[in-house]
């Protein structure tokens, strides 16, 4: 399969070497966020000038199939018209007021209408996963009077100080075990347990007795791979949770709206106490909410005694892209095609590599799927990291020489979009087959 051409209607302007030199220059690493330095897999920083539906166009004029997504909110592909439109409605009545708007209602009750959790519940709006994840940990501790905070191994919830122990993404292609500049005091108080391990979440538990105020973690890790919970781990982290007095937080930024309308939550029919949102919810502006118990959530200033503010909150751009993603999963719900397209890689890129006489375990749940470079399946952090990441690299560049970009790190999930059509998963495919008898030649 030959290299992707370059696409017809690109402009000519700076190339990727020049912008790579030209932000190395003024960004620290060349980057605003780690994972984009590709440095996981040597190769250069990717650029790109625009998007649409399920491909890049990079700054060197390459059009690419994408499967980042921008890291999950493209579910409807790049530049939805229906998005695109709300945007434009909203940015020509102002871009931010500092006060309140009839648009962040409606927002608001739509989350509550679509998601478990929310149901008769509260929610508030934040401009990040990690404002969601920060603001709903200093909730459950302010309204339980408690400090400990359980996360799971590689579980990654955002770059807040108290979160950053054992994080997984972009910590952990790097090989930073924690950060600099976190103070040992700030994760003092988060216990750390493997996923899908119900034994070590009671362990915790027993072992810091009345003073947990919360589990926070992923249902479905996408911060390691993707890695599914287990038959009944979800349940059990409620069950314990229930028993010992504690919060349930889901850290529902990557699967809040993907896995089914109403997430994580309706697919495992688990409800949590708390639910931290962002990526699809934001129609891919910056956007988080977190919302849940009334009770929980009434513990929030200017009703309780739990501060959070953000200026930006609410941002009429983004709570307008945000509602007109949600309308269009609601008027179409792409679901049951999502799972199917999915299963489709899963299954055509399991083959191959059996083929190819190539150790792969490809692994996913709904529109989510990594590929593991091993011979056995990923249940956790440890087996994650047990992987072949060398191999994964190699892949990865092989499959960009032919037109299709995965993450660039072997601990992130790919995702998959309303626009990845049977054209584009035949050709994904066919890349896949290729660039796995590369590696095994």
């Amino acid at each position: 399969m030959a290299a992707t051409p370059p696409d017809p209607d690109a402009t000519p302007g700076p190339n990727s070497r020049d912008l790579a030199a030209r932000a190395a220059a003024v960004l620290p690493g060349g980057v605003n966020s780690p994972v984009r330095a590709f440095r996981a897999v040597d190769e250069p920083p990717l650029f790109v000038e625009r998007a649409a539906g399920p491909h890049l166009v990079t700054a060197d004029g390459a059009r690419v199939i994408d499967y980042i997504g921008s890291w999950g909110p493209a579910i409807l592909g790049h530049a939805p018209q229906p998005v695109i439109h709300a945007v434009r409605r909203a940015a020509e009545g102002g871009l931010s007021f500092g006060v309140s708007t009839a648009a962040e209602v409606a927002f608001a009750e739509r989350l509550c209408a679509l998601h478990p959790a929310l149901e008769g519940g509260l929610v508030r709006l934040v401009n990040s996963g990690t404002e969601a994840t920060m603001s709903a940990i200093r909730l459950a501790r302010g309204a339980t009077g408690r400090t400990k905070i359980v996360k799971m191994d590689g579980g990654y919830h955002g770059h807040a100080d108290a979160l950053l122990a054992a994080a997984g993404s972009g910590a952990a292609t790097l090989g930073i075990p924690g950060s600099a500049g976190v103070p040992p005091g700030a994760v003092a108080d988060t216990v750390v347990i493997p996923y899908n391990d119900l034994d070590a979440a009671r362990a915790a538990f027993e072992r810091h007795a009345g003073d947990v105020a919360a589990v926070l973690v992923e249902p479905v890790a996408g911060n390691m791979g993707c890695i599914p919970p287990e038959p009944g781990y979800l349940p059990g982290l409620r069950e314990l949770c229930t028993q010992f007095g504690a919060l349930l937080v889901f850290d529902e930024v990557m699967t809040g709206f993907r896995l089914a309308l109403g997430g994580a939550a309706e697919r495992f029919g688990v409800r949590p106490d708390l639910v931290c949102l962002g990526k699809i919810a934001g129609g891919g502006m910056p956007l988080g909410a977190y919302g849940g118990r009334r009770d929980v959530m009434e513990r929030l200033a200017p009703a309780g005694p739990v501060y959070q503010a953000g200026t930006l909150s609410g941002n009429p751009i983004a709570v307008a892209a945000g509602l007109a993603t949600l309308e269009a999963l609601c008027d179409a719900p792409p679901y049951d095609r999502l799972r199917a397209a999915t299963e489709r890689l899963a299954d055509g890129i399991t083959q191959a590599a059996r083929a190819a006489g190539v150790p792969v375990v490809v692994q996913r749940c709904e529109s989510m799927w990594t590929a593991f470079f091993t011979d056995r399946p990923v249940r956790n952090y440890d087996d994650a990291k047990a992987t072949d990441t060398r191999a994964f690299a190699r892949f990865h560049a092989a499959m960009l020489r032919r037109g299709v970009l995965l993450p660039p790190s072997a601990f992130e999930a790919c995702f998959v979009s309303a626009a990845h059509d049977d054209d584009v998963l035949d050709r994904t495919l066919e890349a896949a087959a290729e660039a796995l008898r590369d590696l095994a030649a």
